[in-house]
């Protein structure tokens, strides 16, 4: 690491362990006063062991916490004391993810849970029962009962944490396309942006304006594809995930063919692997970017380029500002149209 530089590590998929609070146990105890020789039994209940909850939280980024602490336990339930006191319930534990934050269970990999909105609050493990003190089994035969009972375990789970972003936009395209770029000027996300490959170590979610129509909607960039992406070479699954939930993909192709990559080529590998990955990613709607349009060679590969594309298309230059405003209304049209289809299949 030289000149000072510091990398931050993202972390979106982490494994962890987890244990609600065990119950109080029981007590067992009978009265002594002073004229009270043979007093009846007074042994209180335990508390009920914590419960452990998973909070939604947009000002959290990723996993970090819970890669260099993967386990939480939520506090004991107090056990029960004499004078039919009954002992406290162990604090529960919230524990705030990302926004987007998918829970597998590690033994079978089945989902268990997520949390999709900003304060959504999900209870993920009951603590234990309270066992009970000496006083609950008095009764009309049984004046000096003995009996009382342990507190209960709580639950627990080892489990496998993934960050899928949320967005309604997957900005997408091989690295040096003019993503992070794009996203810095159209909206108020600021990503790293250089010319070199995976300058975007981690997506990033920005948020599109649209003040005269009382819209917004979210965009974000999705780090660099490569070829090989859906077998997990590159950086692989791990960015794939996170095109999953967008409403709309955006392909971002360099029309200056930059290194003698060729547009058409570019697009169809980027295609073939959101569909190798999981099909249903091939069935989303998708504009297209042909960026770098101020550069020499642009102009003429834009009309190859649009002769084999089957995508609405919109040229652009993150240098000159020329199509956003044609582009941005192509977004919000196409993100409105999946949300007024979402609303009717909810209905």
């Amino acid at each position: 690491m030289s000149g000072g530089q510091r990398w931050w590590v993202f972390y979106d998929e982490v494994k962890v362990s987890f244990s609600a609070g065990k119950g109080g146990d029981g007590c067992f105890s009978f009265r002594r006063a002073k004229y009270e020789p043979k007093g009846g039994p007074d042994g209180g209940n335990g508390g009920r062991g914590g419960d452990v909850y998973l909070v939604a939280d947009e000002n959290v980024a990723d996993l970090t916490t819970y890669h260099f602490k993967p386990g939480w336990k939520a506090r004991n339930g107090e056990p029960g004391r004499g004078s039919n006191q009954y002992g406290a319930k162990g604090e529960d534990i919230e524990l705030k993810l990302p926004v987007g934050t998918v829970v597998y269970d590690r033994e079978t990999d089945a989902v268990v849970t997520e949390v999709t909105e900003h304060g959504q609050r999900v209870l993920l493990l009951e603590g234990g029962e309270g066992g009970k003190g000496n006083t609950v089994f008095k009764s009309s035969t049984n004046q000096a009962p003995r009996e009382f009972t342990l507190g209960k375990l709580g639950e627990s789970g080892d489990y496998r944490l993934v960050i899928k972003t949320i967005a309604d936009v997957g900005l997408i395209g091989f690295p040096n396309a003019g993503k992070s770029t794009l996203l810095n000027m159209i909206t108020n996300a600021h990503p790293k942006t250089g010319a070199y490959p995976f300058t975007t170590l981690f997506p990033t979610v920005g948020v599109l304006e649209f003040p005269e129509a009382f819209e917004r909607i979210t965009v974000a960039d999705i780090p660099g594809l490569v070829e090989g992406a859906s077998d997990n070479r590159g950086l692989g699954h791990r960015f794939l995930k996170h095109v999953e939930r967008c409403k709309v993909l955006l392909i971002m192709i360099d029309m200056q063919g930059t290194d003698d990559r060729e547009p058409i080529a570019d697009l169809r590998v980027l295609q073939n692997e959101l569909k190798l990955y999981k099909a249903a990613l091939s069935r989303k709607p998708v504009l297209v970017a042909a960026n770098k349009m101020d550069e020499p060679s642009a102009p003429e590969n834009l009309k190859v380029f649009g002769n084999k594309c089957k995508h609405p298309l919109y040229p652009i230059s993150c240098v000159s500002d020329e199509g956003f405003d044609g582009l941005k209304a192509a977004l919000l049209k196409a993100v409105l149209a999946v949300r007024a289809e979402e609303s009717g299949v909810e209905d």
